[in-house]
């Protein structure tokens, strides 16, 4: 068995599955699953992804999230080439058991974020019977980074429409460039990455994503996670930028578990800077007078 201290993981996705937990993370051109039964101690990474023979992606296995729906299992999976997009793409199982072996397979040849947009860390979200793709335009495009939905067909298979804008990273006050300026010379990019959907005991639904920030001027700039909130509950917002939930620790990137004594849980990785440092933190999520918190 590995600690959690002693795991290096980037953009960690919990999932609670027979009875246990499994940690999603990618793993040089593909995705494994570590179980665990107390978020403490999680076995050797088991393959659940392998890309086929003459696979399209080279490089950058990113973000990779696993979500039942409609009796399946899907993966979705951030991945990029020299020739081609960065782009979030959904494999298939029809279950879900690491242990006995397994490996999810392309539900179709191409990304289901749009082919001409640098697009990653797509996530899956239910509204009104229609499933989204919720995902992340991305500042080297855009400058500006944005978060946007697309509505996908029934068994997820492409996008059912045109992807819609829910807000700009700029909207958020705390939020700093990455760096001075980018490769086109723009100094004004900002960042929008991982995307996660909650629907709060209020009814308002809450968006996890993260940025670079500063608590204040004094401080170093920090890889910050934050929420944003929907008070009408409905995807196209209108969206309110919050406070960041994290703001003391170089770490984002969260997600949003029920863990299995029914608390809300939320994973992230810290530090930001690659390398061989990041590692997973576990944070309680508390829901006070409409306000999100970690504990």
């Amino acid at each position: 068995m590995n600690h959690i201290n002693d795991i290096n993981v980037r953009d960690p996705f919990i999932v609670c599955a027979n009875g246990k937990y499994y940690l999603i993370a990618s793993r040089g051109k593909g995705v494994c699953a570590r179980a665990s039964e107390d978020l403490i101690h999680f076995s050797d990474p088991m393959p659940i992804f392998t890309p086929p023979e003459g696979f399209w992606a080279t490089r950058d296995y990113w973000a990779p999230e696993v979500h039942a729906y409609g009796g399946k299992w899907y993966l979705f999976l951030s991945l990029k080439s020299d020739s081609a997009c960065r782009g979030t793409q959904i494999f298939v199982s029809d279950t879900f058991c690491p242990e006995e072996g397994m490996n999810f397979v392309p539900i179709s040849d191409a990304p289901a974020t749009p082919r001409d947009w640098e697009a990653l860390d797509g996530t899956l979200y239910e509204e009104d019977g229609i499933p989204y793709m919720v995902f992340c335009h991305e500042w080297l495009q855009v400058g500006d980074g944005e978060i946007c939905a697309v509505p996908l067909k029934a068994d997820l298979s492409a996008a059912a429409g045109e992807p819609q804008l829910l807000f700009r990273a700029s909207e958020a006050e705390w939020a700093l460039p990455p760096f001075p300026s980018d490769r086109n010379g723009r100094k004004d990019n900002l960042v929008t990455d991982g995307p996660f959907l909650h629907k709060m005991r209020s009814g308002a639904l809450a968006m996890l994503w993260s940025s670079g920030g500063r608590p204040s001027p004094d401080q170093p700039k920090r890889y910050v996670l934050a929420a944003a909130v929907s008070p009408s509950g409905k995807l196209c917002g209108p969206w309110k930028q919050t406070n960041p939930l994290l703001y003391t620790a170089d770490g984002g990137h969260g997600m949003i578990f029920t863990d299995l004594a029914g608390d809300l849980r939320v994973s992230l990785h810290t530090p930001n800077t690659p390398g061989g440092a990041e590692r997973m933190r576990l944070f309680y999520l508390k829901e006070e007078n409409g306000v999100l918190s970690l504990v």
